[in-house]
């Protein structure tokens, strides 16, 4: 037994040392299997009962700690099967360990034991019990969590005395801290100090020698009573023991490895403790710690940690990025991939000139690496890095326009070379990885390329990609069209058991980052693709809350989204397709396949869903959401151009009434402006195609036309006279935006008029029309010609269908020679044949 005691509680050998529950068998024994089926023989399955037996009953920690080191003694972990390790387990618990550690980081003197071997064996417990996933999702393991983080941060000297005055380790919360000064109290102290004394005692007898007694009644050991008990302040080295450290890491990296480890990670200080450690240069914090924060910095709580920690993840990339600019080739190749992860996500990039000046320096190393000659994996990790650069800064960092336009080719051919497979090949991870890479690369090489026509890149030469001439840019676009080809062919082999499929989802979103710029190249191609693009969005619509698998893909690859300006998010697939569909709806032939998928119901479901969620928020606050928007203006598309199927779709019924309750509301949100402008252009196109009702108005749509009166008349300053006519100040942050619907939406109620002519005294009755006239006879001109057109025709249809309403024109146009309102000359004419 004491030979037991010794190996538990002496760290003389340290750097060789194993946890007691996964330590091997005696020596000499040698075992390669792996645990879960027992091969002991006969005898020794009869002294692990005994032992089991003593260990299940203890009566105290001395027992438990005998019973385990025989255990441990007798049987090689590597033979015990899984049955047996869980009781072993359950029998030794977390109190033990917890309260080996509280007794070290205490600073107590009492048990006469060296801090360093409570902190040895009560981190080698801790690393073995934590083995068991159970156990390590205990409450009370994780308690200890901030006392690890303490030790390794800074040093065997650390406690939480110590802890308020270090800043960069918080405290933990109020539960966690009573938990451990639940486990300090008097008693547990006294108990653990006397059970450990007393293991020493129970060595010191087998070899003959008696302990000495203190004057409080603790026992001491042998060593204690010749040397006295040594101060751990004086006696612990500044560094903790390579083998201490490791259990501590285990336990951390074990933890992390949990469903909702990284989240309890974070909320006990992990992020800032490590980055210490690593500061301080502690006992395997580059060995251990640099990868396990990477692997917190690469899951789905890295916007959190960066918006908690910006400035020691800011400090730590730095560090990073400075030992991968100076290493050398091969190093900066293996670095990649850690670089990656401790690189901020794009919506807490710091506001950080030093961070620019780190991206263009990172940039200077990697061009040489783009431009070498390497293989398939060594170029993945080098693009997935870029991908990631690009997203930070964009272009501007980059380098010059040979070298952009040279990252866009290998992207983009190393996409060809991965999807152009033939059907039914597997992709690997590490190619998917590296796919989604230049999927970011070729979208911010479209955005670039698209976003300027031939004149304007002819006359404005300097863009993002700093003197990208229109010959780089024509070959860029080039490139990409042969790429997305390859994206789409890959897209016609996927079938609906794939819709779940992560890679798929970042294959559909790069194609319709592609269609939301692009549509006049591979018309064909896409056209026939429309099936699957319509039936993958719907299938993503029917399995809401079923696709946390790609949020947790989309975050590990911290895949951003900059048209949408954060993270992808692995959810509404439909919100990626709309601009697409916006542009094909447009077209008549993308636009009849569309109406054969049955599009309208689609988007008038979509727009269901996002005015309830809208309509939800507090206050509904002034958040644009610009995919309702798009989705309003693909359905007006189908109701400028297919008049017939608006008439005889119920999904356009179901339009009018959610556009009638809509539209009352969005009047009084000055911030959704664009938003309703798209609702009430949207209800009068509609309106304009039902007949006149037989009977009474119904309520919804006297509510509609009302609150679309009051809203068109808004647009203009009645306060202009005697000048031209100039937007209200309401409207004029959003006229680029909302002026074109305006002016549709006065042709609509042209429309509307002619179709309803009750609508007539409604635009008198409100007082509309009388502020209209007013308006036009007090200005000389009104903003455009365009503007213009729009409200003659909508007057023009009022001559037409009321004679109440040509009285009231004629007499205002009558006492005004020079006003906007004379300047009508298709309404003076339609006039004059009255």
């Amino acid at each position: 037994m004491a030979e037991g005691t010794q190996v538990m509680c002496s760290d003389k050998n340290a750097s060789e040392r194993q946890s007691p529950i996964e330590k091997g068998g005696g020596e000499g024994e040698e075992d390669e299997g792996k645990p879960g089926t027992s091969r002991l023989s006969a005898a020794q399955k009869e002294v692990l009962d005994r032992c089991l037996h003593a260990l299940t009953h203890a009566k105290n920690d001395s027992h438990t700690l005998a019973a385990l080191l025989l255990i441990t003694r007798l049987c090689p972990a590597g033979q015990l099967d899984s049955t047996t390790l869980r009781h072993i387990f359950e029998a030794v618990g977390l109190n033990l360990p917890a309260r080996l550690l509280v007794t070290a980081v205490g600073g107590s003197d009492s048990s006469g034991l060296p801090r360093e071997e409570l902190l040895s064996l009560g981190t080698a417990l801790l690393a073995a019990l934590s083995t068991d996933p159970d156990m390590a999702a205990h409450p009370q393991l994780l308690t200890t969590i901030p006392l690890l983080l303490g030790l390794l941060a800074e040093g065997p000297n650390w406690s939480p005395q110590k802890q308020a005055q270090t800043s960069n380790i918080p405290e933990p919360d109020q539960g966690r801290q009573s938990e451990e000064k639940a486990q300090t109290n008097s008693t547990q102290t006294s108990d653990i100090t006397k059970e450990s004394d007393s293991k020493r005692t129970s060595a010191s007898t087998d070899s003959g020698d008696q302990p000495e007694q203190s004057a409080s009644g603790d026992v001491k050991t042998e060593e204690a009573a010749d040397n006295g008990a040594p101060s751990p302040q004086s006696s612990s080295p500044s560094k903790l023991d390579k083998a201490l450290a490791a259990d501590c890491y285990q336990v951390l990296t074990t933890v992390c490895a949990l469903p909702r480890g990284p989240e309890q990670l974070l909320a006990r200080g992990a992020i800032p403790a490590l980055c210490q450690a690593l500061d301080r240069d502690q006992t395997m914090s580059h060995e251990k710690g640099l990868p396990l924060l990477g692997c917190l910095l690469s899951g789905r709580i890295k916007e959190k940690a960066w918006s908690k920690y910006p400035k020691e993840l800011l400090s730590l990339l730095f560090k990073v990025s400075k030992v991968f600019c100076q290493a050398t080739d091969q190093t900066q190749l293996d670095m990649c991939a850690q670089l990656t992860q401790f690189l901020p996500p794009v919506s807490r990039t710091p506001e950080s000139g030093e961070l620019k000046s780190l991206v263009v320096s990172l940039w200077a190393t990697l061009r040489p690496m783009i431009q070498a000659k390497l293989s398939p994996a060594q170029l993945g990790l080098v693009l997935i890095l870029c991908g990631c650069l690009l997203d930070l800064y964009g272009w501007e960092p980059v380098g010059p326009p040979k070298f952009c336009c040279l990252l866009v080719n290998r992207a983009c051919v190393e996409v060809r070379m991965g999807l152009e497979e033939p059907p039914g090949t597997e992709l690997s991870t590490e190619l998917q990885h590296t796919l989604t890479a230049c999927y970011r690369i070729m979208e911010a090489a479209m955005e670039q390329a698209c976003s300027q026509g031939v004149s304007q890149i002819e006359a404005q030469p300097q863009s993002a990609i700093t003197g990208l001439s229109l010959q780089q840019s024509r070959q860029v676009l080039k490139v990409l069209e042969e790429a997305f080809s390859a994206v789409i062919y890959h897209l016609q082999q996927v079938d609906e058991s794939r819709y779940g499929d992560p890679f798929v989802f970042g294959t559909f979103r790069s194609l319709c980052s592609w269609l939301a710029e692009e549509t006049s190249c591979l018309k064909e191609e896409v056209t026939a693709l429309l099936p699957f693009l319509i039936g993958y969005a719907k299938s993503h619509c029917q399995r809401e809350g079923q696709d946390e698998g790609l949020s947790s893909w989309m975050s590990e690859m911290a895949v951003s989204d900059s048209s949408q300006g954060g993270a992808w998010t692995g959810k509404d697939p439909l919100r990626y397709l709309l601009p697409a569909l916006c542009h094909l709806s447009a077209e008549e032939g993308p636009r009849k396949v569309l109406l054969t998928l049955d599009t309208p119901a689609l988007l008038v479901a979509y727009l269901s869903q996002g005015w309830s969620i809208l309509r939800g928020k507090a206050g509904m606050s002034s958040a644009r959401d610009p995919s309702m928007e798009t989705a309003c203006s693909a359905l007006l598309n189908f109701a400028v151009t297919e008049p017939e199927r608006v008439k005889k779709d119920s999904c356009f019924r179901t339009l009018e009434s959610l556009l009638s309750e809509a539209l009352p509301i969005l009047l009084y949100k000055p911030r959704l402006l664009v938003l309703a402008a798209n609702c009430c252009t949207l209800g009068l196109m509609i309106g304009r195609l039902k007949p006149a009702p037989s009977g009474s108005v119904g309520a919804d749509q006297r509510r509609f036309i009302s609150s679309a009166l009051q809203f068109l008349r808004g647009a203009l300053d009645s306060r202009s006279s005697p000048g031209p006519v100039r937007v209200s100040p309401a409207w004029e942050e959003w006229w680029e935006e909302a002026g074109e619907l305006w002016r549709l939406g006065m042709q609509a109620l042209g429309g509307c008029v002619r179709a309803q002519p009750w609508i007539t005294s409604l635009v008198r009755e409100e007082g509309w029309l009388h502020h209209i006239l007013t308006l036009l006879v007090t200005c000389r001109a009104l903003p455009d010609p365009h503007t213009q057109g729009a409200l003659e025709e909508a007057l023009c249809a009022m001559v037409d269908q009321c004679p109440l309403c040509l009285k009231e024109i004629s007499g205002h146009m009558k006492g005004n020679a020079n006003g906007a309102l004379s300047s009508m000359g298709n309404l003076r004419k339609l006039m004059e044949t009255k």
